[in-house]
């Protein structure tokens, strides 16, 4: 069976317009830069080898660039952003479940490289479950986007990967490549700099760190739920993007986050733009089990010498993934610290009470 995919909802056009239309006036530009080449251990005669990478090139001022964000914001029925700083351009669109988020920022990626010739651009999810459904989405939609714009290359393995820590040479090809490049990786495989191989030198790359590698290619950055990737009050997700020196980060998020201590950046486009609801039906690329949603269940409750706790069943982050766990808890408890979650931000256990039951 083979899924058919509708290219001209009006709402995940107005949804992609709306970023591409950020870089309006943005020539087709491209970065480049020496990539040493990994060295031949049998060769009697090794020399040094370079080859060329390609990165993204932003040309606009920062004046045109937040112009267009106002002239963006105000055909959306949304408040102008008074500044853009330059060291935080965050660009925010909400779309509801079900409404083919996924979709739409896959699409966005073709637009941009047609409409500006970026290339470069880095998928960061909270967990492996909808790591491993956006990349299945790659795979599904590859033979609809190749059709959409002049079958451009687009192949898995060639032009799309999962970020994997033990093949850093697909990093050196991301650098190198002047065709669309999408790495997608979840934000637990990049937040710990001290142990990741990201951070540290690798004779698969040439003793270079893979980091700065994606450095220089000035990577579109796409994150999918920032309210889980960003890393809570700690932030550890959002510095491991900083790291990355995004051309610009753009965040798709089925849900507002408003407790974060920093900016989540200006948003281009929202629901309310096209009166969507929860319950319109597209052909959706959200990933059942993504632990997207705060989910709490109370199991039972205990008095022990005066003590009272509670078990509840909540998803508890779990190295890279997510695991709905039992957990005891007690008055005043702190979600967001105990799961290690940013979506249970402000959900804090309120007064336990226990009562003696009929006999």
């Amino acid at each position: 069976m083979k899924l058919h995919f509708e290219g001209n909802l009006d709402y995940q056009l107005a949804a992609i317009e709306a970023v591409c239309d950020l870089f309006r006036g943005q020539e087709q530009c491209r970065t480049e830069f020496t990539v040493t080449m990994p060295g031949d251990p049998a060769s009697l005669f090794d020399t040094d080898s370079s080859d060329l990478g390609i990165g993204n090139r932003l040309q606009l001022l920062d004046t045109d660039l937040l112009k267009n964000l106002r002239d963006v914001q105000l055909r959306h029925g949304l408040k102008p952003s008074e500044e853009l700083k330059q060291d935080d351009f965050n660009f925010t669109v909400e779309m509801e479940t079900g409404t083919g988020k996924t979709y739409v920022y896959l699409r966005t990626i073709f637009e941009l490289n047609r409409r500006y010739g970026f290339t470069k651009f880095v998928i960061v999810v909270p967990s492996v479950a909808i790591k491993e459904g956006v990349y299945k989405s790659l795979e599904i939609t590859a033979d609809h986007l190749r059709a959409l714009y002049g079958n451009v290359p687009f192949s898995k393995g060639n032009n799309y990967f999962l970020y994997d820590s033990s093949k850093l040479g697909q990093v050196r090809n991301f650098a190198t490549s002047p065709q669309i490049q999408v790495m997608v990786v979840t934000v637990g495989a990049i937040n710990k700099k001290d142990v990741n191989n990201l951070y540290k030198q690798s004779e698969k790359v040439n003793d270079e760190k893979p980091i700065d590698l994606i450095r220089a290619t000035r990577p579109i950055v796409i994150v999918d739920e920032p309210q889980s990737v960003d890393g809570g009050l700690q932030g550890e997700g959002k510095a491991a993007l900083e790291r990355m020196r995004p051309l610009c980060t753009l965040r798709y998020s089925a849900t507002t986050s408003t407790s974060t201590t920093w900016s989540t950046g200006s948003t281009l486009w929202t629901p309310t733009s096209k009166k969507l609801v929860k319950q319109i039906e597209v052909a959706s690329l959200e990933v059942e089990g993504g632990h997207n949603k705060a989910y709490a269940r109370l199991v039972s409750v205990k008095s022990t010498r005066g003590k009272i706790t509670a078990k509840l069943e909540l998803d508890v982050q779990q190295g890279a993934g997510v695991v709905r766990k039992e957990v005891t808890v007690q008055d005043g408890d702190d979600l967001e610290q105990t799961t290690g979650r940013a979506v249970y931000a402000n959900c804090r256990v309120g007064e336990i009470r226990t009562a003696k039951g009929p006999s």
